[in-house]
C-alpha cells in the first residue's frame, strides 16, 4: 500500500461511525446508562468449557486448538477491559480509538501485562500495520461496514462486525475468534444487552459458523452471497443465548 493509501487507511479508522439510524439512541447517551458485566459469571462459564472442550472439540468438524488456562485468563481480562470501557463510556468504534481495538486483542493473546517473550515488539508493530493497512480487510474495511449498517438491529451489527473481523484477510494477524467475540460483547451490552459469552451448551453452536466465515473472504462472491446468510445465523444465535446473568443487577 502506497503512503498516500496508507494514511487514507488510518483516516477511515479514526473516522466517526455516522449518524445514529432512525429510532436508534445515540450512543453517548447509550454509554451514559451502560450496564455492567459480570465478570465472575464470565469466567465460571469459560471454565465449564474449558473442563468440557476435549469432548466439545471432537464434535466439531474442524478441530480447535485446547483452551488453556492462558486462554481462558487472557478472554478474562479481555472481559474486565470491555468493562472498564463500559464504565468509563468509551466509544471503541468513535474517532481516535481505534488504537484501543489493538489492545483488546494484545490482551487476549498476551494477558493484561503482555510478556515480552510472547508479544514481541516487533510482532506488535506488524501486526498494528496489518490492522491498518491490509488491503481490503483493515480496520478502514470495518468502519466502513459499520458505516452502511447502522439500520440493522444489533445482533445483527454484533455479528456483522465478528463476520468482518474474522473473515478474509482477517482484521488481525493472530485471535481474531476471541477478539472478535469481545466485540460482540461490547456491542450489545452498550445497548443494554448481555454479553455473548461462550458457554458449554452454545460452544459448537458458535464454533461451526465461525469455521465457515474464516473460509470466507470479505469481497466478491462471499461477501455478496455467502457473509450475509452467515451473519444471520450468527445473529440468531447471539439473540437466543441472550442471558442477562452475564450483566451485574442494579
Amino acid at each position: 500500500m502506497t503512503s498516500t493509501n496508507s494514511k487514507l487507511a488510518r483516516s477511515a479508522a479514526g473516522a466517526m461511525i455516522g449518524r445514529p439510524a432512525a429510532g436508534r439512541v445515540p450512543a453517548d447517551a447509550l454509554m451514559a446508562r451502560n450496564p455492567r458485566l459480570n465478570i465472575v459469571a464470565i469466567e465460571a462459564a469459560l471454565v465449564s468449557v474449558q473442563r468440557e472442550f476435549p469432548r466439545i472439540n471432537a464434535s466439531l468438524t474442524a478441530r480447535r486448538d485446547p483452551l488453556t488456562d492462558e486462554v481462558v485468563a487472557n478472554m478474562v481480562a479481555g472481559y474486565r477491559r470491555v468493562d472498564d470501557c463500559l464504565a468509563k463510556g468509551i466509544d471503541l468504534f468513535r474517532m481516535r480509538k481505534s488504537e484501543r481495538l489493538l489492545e483488546l486483542n494484545r490482551i487476549v493473546l498476551c494477558g493484561e501485562g503482555g510478556r515480552p517473550h510472547e508479544c514481541s515488539v516487533k510482532q506488535l508493530k506488524i501486526t498494528e500495520q496489518h490492522f491498518y493497512e491490509a488491503d481490503g480487510g483493515g480496520i478502514g474495511s470495518l468502519m466502513e461496514w459499520l458505516e452502511l449498517h447502522q439500520h440493522l438491529s444489533v445482533w445483527r451489527r454484533a455479528a456483522g462486525v465478528f463476520t468482518r473481523v474474522l473473515s478474509q484477510p482477517q482484521l488481525y494477524l493472530e485471535g481474531n475468534h476471541r477478539t472478535g467475540a469481545l466485540l460482540m460483547g461490547y456491542l450489545l451490552a452498550r445497548e443494554g444487552l448481555p454479553p455473548f459469552v461462550l458457554t458449554v451448551d452454545n460452544a459448537r453452536h458458535f464454533f461451526e459458523p465461525a469455521s465457515l466465515i474464516k473460509k470466507r473472504k470479505k469481497h466478491g462472491l462471499d461477501n455478496l452471497l455467502r457473509l450475509p446468510k452467515l451473519v444471520k445465523r450468527l445473529a440468531r444465535l447471539l439473540e437466543d443465548q441472550a442471558d442477562n446473568g452475564y450483566l451485574l443487577k442494579d
